[in-house]
């Protein structure tokens, strides 16, 4: 069940990165998602938006510590070192 619990809050790390990413890439660009990515890759700006994407797992990981869930908050911020880390690369 702990094990469990962990996996789910990487999970739910990496897709509120993606969802996050994706919302930045709305609000500051006008094409779609794909586009928007490369463009923001080609002007160097991607680690930027990815940065912006991980502020939807701050709000994740304070919600999760609230309703007594430490194993998933454990799993966001995981999740978190790995979009650093990708932030970092690209």
């Amino acid at each position: 069940m702990q094990k469990k619990d962990f996996f789910i809050g990487i999970l739910l790390g990496l897709v509120g990165g993606f969802i996050g990413c994706f919302i930045a890439l709305k609000i500051y660009t006008d094409l779609n998602f794909i586009d928007g990515f490369k463009m923001m890759q080609q002007g160097g700006l991607i680690g930027k938006v990815i940065t912006l994407g991980a502020i939807l797992n701050l709000i994740l990981f304070f919600i999760l510590l609230k309703i007594n869930r430490d194993l998933m908050a454990r799993g966001v911020i995981l999740a978190m070192f790995v979009l650093t880390i990708l932030t970092l690369i690209l």
